[in-house]
């Protein structure tokens, strides 16, 4: 008989299955609740943001200085899908728990993992049930976008894309941590504080640790929310997308190890194992990826193209030494406008930082504080600047190179618009709320599917 199961595994069909999952968590209350308190949350940022956003735009409409700093990514889609993020990291668990936390209660799961199915094909459809979840709970952020274009607002699409997708990957991240809280917890009460702690705990984990180095500023990139924070930058960070990829598969492996019943937590644990050590493996190789693309409009994670295309020729090793501590306002600056740039640009650089608050506090009898010394093959220089009109320079006359000739065209106009939305709250607190309510009413008629029915599995 066991040598028939794997053939069968592989000849069940996934259609039933995964009929059943998305019917069980559409039918379900969270979903549609969390839909309902999305929609003012998000309306009442969008419409602050455009607000803010005009204002800023009458004030630019005579200097272009000032509209070339508007950007729709920094004015309107960050804030809007902020509210979106909190949304998912304080509710989303709620809903994706409901996949499994009520077959355990009921004792459907003990029937469920009966049928024709590996435990992995199980929580691959119960993850497939969580991503059209989190498809419809941003249903209210994506009219926001659809509004913001009908107005006259303008969205480029790589920015667009690239930031969906970022939360997109925080919210299966979130879902693959509730789901595997919910296998591991003997009821969804307990599955949400495990699921929450996560979330609410990555949070505190990297307030905490911000603006330390060494250690600290390793483990505050396990953070949750750094997952976020270069896609909302503008950044597509090939090694971001490997880690949280594998963190999605890696918790996903460890529920479906978790997910039958009956085997002993002993037996569990020794399966887990492998699956923690090909997790680490890939986090830890994510780390060493240094592949991102700048998606934005206005360039602004890069130096001008001309000087792209330079330093990517310079490849002897850059090494930057910052007599900075991290917490110093000018390390920030410096960070954000030339080393962070001179990472993505330059094929061999290494920064070490070797201020600390014992150096800031004796700033006036230590001469080097503050200064960023840069050596570049047998040739060195240091400077005190932040700003890369004074450091590219410099880097061009250690590597004994002429700067390039600025190209016509690379300034950014912005995209000032002086609008309002007001009105659309209505839509966020009125129309779109009672398309959601009509749709749950619909939802809750009961659908024929070969498994289980909508109102849950019962023994």
């Amino acid at each position: 008989m066991r040598s028939h199961e794997p053939y069968r595994a592989r000849q069940a069909p996934l259609a039933p299955l995964l009929a059943k999952e998305l019917a069980e968590i559409v039918c379900g209350r969270a979903l549609w609740t969390m839909l309902l308190l999305v929609c003012p949350l998000i309306g009442y940022s969008f419409v602050q943001a455009v607000s803010l956003y005009g204002e800023a735009s009458a004030s630019a409409q005579q200097s272009p200085v000032l509209a070339a700093s508007l950007s729709p990514l920094d004015g309107i889609l960050v804030p809007t899908f902020g509210s979106f993020y909190v949304a998912v990291t304080l509710l989303f668990p709620f809903v994706a728990i409901r996949v499994l936390g009520q077959e355990k209660e009921s004792g459907a799961l003990s029937l469920l993992v009966q049928l024709p199915y590996r435990s992995s094909t199980l929580i691959l459809a119960k993850l497939t049930a969580v991503l059209a979840a989190w498809t419809l709970v941003s249903i209210p952020a994506l009219s926001a976008l659809a509004i913001w274009a009908m107005i006259g607002g303008h969205l480029a699409a790589s920015e667009t894309v690239n930031l969906l997708f970022g939360h997109l990957l925080y919210g299966l991240l979130v879902g693959a941590i509730a789901l595997f809280a919910a296998t591991i917890a003997d009821s969804s009460a307990t599955a949400a504080i495990i699921a929450l702690a996560v979330t609410i705990g990555s949070w505190v984990l990297d307030f905490t640790l911000a603006g330390h180095s060494g250690v600290a500023a390793f483990v505050a990139q396990l953070s949750l929310t750094q997952v976020l924070r270069p896609f909302e930058q503008g950044l597509f960070s090939a090694g971001l997308v490997l880690g949280g990829t594998g963190a999605i598969a890696g918790l996903s492996a460890l529920a479906s190890v978790w997910l039958l019943p009956g085997v002993a937590t002993q037996t569990k644990c020794i399966r887990s194992v492998p699956c923690v050590l090909a997790t680490l493996l890939t986090l830890g190789l994510s780390t060493q990826i240094r592949q991102t693309i700048d998606v934005t409009e206005d360039r602004r994670n890069s130096f001008p193209a001309a000087d792209q295309r330079l330093l990517a020729t310079l490849r002897l090793p850059l090494i930057i030494k910052v007599y900075l501590a991290p917490e110093d306002p000018r390390y920030g600056d410096l960070q954000r406008n030339v080393l962070a740039k001179l990472d993505r640009a330059m094929p061999n650089v290494l920064i070490v930082l070797a201020g600390s608050r014992r150096d800031a506090a004796s700033r006036p009898a230590n001469d080097t504080y503050g200064e960023i010394e840069y050596s570049y093959g047998t040739r060195s220089d240091v400077s005190r600047s932040t700003s890369p009109r004074e450091v590219l320079p410099l880097l061009y006359a250690l590597a004994g190179v002429q700067p390039p000739a600025a190209a016509p065209g690379d300034a950014y106009p912005g995209y000032p618009l002086v609008a309002t939305a007001d009105a659309t709250l209505f839509w966020f607190i009125g129309g779109l709320p009672l398309l959601i309510a009509g749709a749950w009413w619909w939802s809750r008629r009961p659908p024929v599917i070969s498994l289980f029915t909508c109102k849950g599995a019962q023994p």
